[in-house]
């Protein structure tokens, strides 16, 4: 037991800068002046593998497993983890001692100018981490290319908007070159207001950072999760859309922080300090139709629920990877009963079609692994 007030309480966190701000959270709320809470940073298998998608990394809880680890070996005392990564299986000794209250569930398309989805070109070039995102970005417009799309938020936000902020660099740098010592025609000629090096000077640091990456595939579109962008600060810099949550359905448990923990102790100080029971209800709904599903990460599986009083009303759409099959429900259950209602509500979901979709998936993936 490591809560004294001698050592406090250890946090193990992934790196990258969203994790860190998600960890900063916990241990904002968890800090008292007689128990002080620091962080760990941990490196995860799928912080080192560069070149797996998210979607095939998930399979094995590469995001997860490197911090429970040292939970589990009682290393440190907690471990803070984005719920959508966390495999349904867990260890028996572990458990999800505190669900902080919920970001934003849903997912945002994200573009240079603004673009809805329905106004994007003819054949447009959307990317995404996500085979949920896939299925479901296809099953609305198939026309689209949907590209795969890895590393942090902030680096999939730079590569959409690099190949645009490029040019318009060259454009200026160009009107720039072309100055000439009539003011009046250059102001006829120039269709800028600002030279190359104002212009820079306006740029955010996201813009900058953007400005000189190199990409190989230019985007029209990109798709992520808000909670992420909103944590980051970064959803008023940028020109998004909402997607329409029937249609676009959240992963099971995005938006949505876990904190796992072994200890009796360390399990009670983190419930009473940062739990939200409305939170908790809806994601347990969610993981636990996930979880009697199957498929995890491997199945285009979006499943939501939100408590409304006495129910929590519950959409799932489970899709073909390549998004012209689906199985789609919705239903309110129980709220005093939700962990059962799940259970019931997945084994119709199942039974009406969406374990053949799952099983179909599976062999597409086991295929690939080949």
């Amino acid at each position: 037991m490591t809560t004294d007030a001698d050592n406090g309480l250890r946090l193990a966190t992934r790196g990258s800068d969203l994790a860190r701000r998600q960890a900063a959270g916990v241990q904002s709320s968890l800090s008292t002046r007689r128990r002080p809470v620091t962080l760990t940073e941990v490196s995860t298998r799928g912080d080192e593998i560069r070149d797996e998608l998210i979607s095939r990394l998930g399979k094995t809880g590469a995001f997860v497993r490197s911090l429970d680890e040292k939970v589990l070996s009682s290393k440190l005392d907690a471990a803070v983890h984005s719920m959508k990564d966390m495999p349904t299986e867990m260890p028996e000794r572990l458990v999800v001692a505190g669900v902080p209250d919920r970001a934003p569930s849903g997912d945002v398309l994200v573009t240079p100018d603004g673009t809805s989805l329905d106004r994007l070109p003819q054949g447009a070039t959307v990317g995404t981490s996500s085979l949920r995102r896939t299925a479901q970005l296809l099953a609305n417009r198939a026309d689209l290319e949907v590209v795969p799309l890895r590393g942090n938020v902030d680096t999939r936000v730079q590569k959409l908007l690099a190949p645009t902020l490029q040019r318009e660099h060259e454009a200026r740098l160009e009107a720039d070159s072309d100055h000439t010592d009539d003011a009046e025609s250059e102001a006829e000629d120039n269709e800028f207001d600002q030279t190359a090096e104002e212009w820079f000077q306006t740029l955010s640091e996201l813009e900058r950072e953007a400005l000189g990456r190199t990409v190989d595939t230019e985007l029209d579109a990109i798709v992520l999760a808000e909670a992420g962008l909103k944590r980051l600060g970064l959803l008023d810099q940028l020109e998004t859309e909402r997607l329409d949550r029937r249609e676009f359905v959240p992963a099971p448990g995005q938006g949505a922080i876990a904190v796992t923990a072994t200890d009796p102790e360390t399990i009670e100080t983190i419930r009473k300090g940062i739990d939200h029971p409305q939170t908790r209800v809806e994601t347990t709904v969610e993981r636990t139709v996930l979880s009697e599903l199957g498929g995890g990460c491997i199945a285009p599986i979006g499943v939501s629920a939100i408590v409304q009083g006495e129910h929590v009303q519950t959409h799932a759409r489970i899709l073909s990877t390549d998004g012209t099959e689906e199985v789609s429900a919705s239903e309110d259950l129980n709220v005093e009963s939700h962990p059962e209602a799940a259970v019931a509500f997945a084994k119709r979901l199942r039974a009406e079609g969406a374990a053949e979709l799952i099983e179909a998936a599976t062999k597409e993936a086991e295929r690939e692994d080949d």
